[in-house]
């Protein structure tokens, strides 16, 4: 009976490993409570500490101390400059501090705040919250400027600049490496990765239903 067990030991241990892969990450943990309280703060009791979870599960992987390739910083990955600018911008987050996650997840809260108050028109009260989250991840991944020429080319095209998926996200002038990225990105966080948050007990639910 060992024998049988043991000989089976690594199978079971191979047929695991997918479905542990596909989780949350153990040092996510340690900041769900920081990360909720942030969100409730900016966003309101209903705001979604998941999507902002699996926002932060992309950038860095919960890594506080992570540099990439091309010099953004931290657990938001926010380039020097724009760490910057949030700061000046925002002056009661304090001084700009990529490295402490305390000052990265504010940071990328009300950056997330700021560039959804701006895609979002007086007019579109009833903008779908999937495509709203979308929009706004666009601007945070290739900047706000960015999401308004898109929306404009989407309009000249006969299609609704207030709608995200299958309008605006297929209408773009940037560069072909760019507009894979930009588009990967809402993709990834909203339709895979903030599921995984929710699904683990992450409060403020899950916007998209496709």
């Amino acid at each position: 009976m060992q024998l049988v067990l043991w000989l089976l030991l690594p199978a079971l241990l191979f047929s695991c490993a997918p479905a542990n892969a596909q989780g949350v990450p153990g040092n996510a943990d340690r900041y769900q409570r920081e990360l909720t309280r942030i969100v409730q703060q900016e966003l309101g009791l209903d705001g979604s500490v998941a999507v902002h979870a699996a926002q932060i599960h992309q950038e860095s992987g919960w890594r506080p101390g992570v540099d990439s390739p091309v010099g953004a910083q931290g657990m938001a990955q926010f380039m020097p400059a724009t760490s910057t600018w949030i700061s000046e911008i925002y002056p009661e987050l304090g001084q700009a501090a990529p490295y402490s996650p305390g000052w990265a997840m504010r940071a990328m809260v009300r950056y997330d705040r700021h560039i959804m108050e701006r895609v979002k028109p007086w007019y579109a009260r009833d903008m779908p919250e999937c495509d709203l989250w979308a929009f706004t991840l666009s601007g945070y991944n290739g900047g706000p400027g960015w999401v308004s020429r898109d929306r404009r080319l989407a309009k000249a095209a006969g299609h609704n600049p207030d709608l995200w998926w299958n309008h605006v996200e297929h209408f773009t002038n940037r560069a072909d490496w760019a507009k894979r990225e930009n588009r990967h990105y809402p993709r990834r966080i909203l339709l895979e990765l903030t599921p995984r948050y929710t699904s683990a007990g992450w409060q403020g639910g899950y916007p998209c239903s496709r």
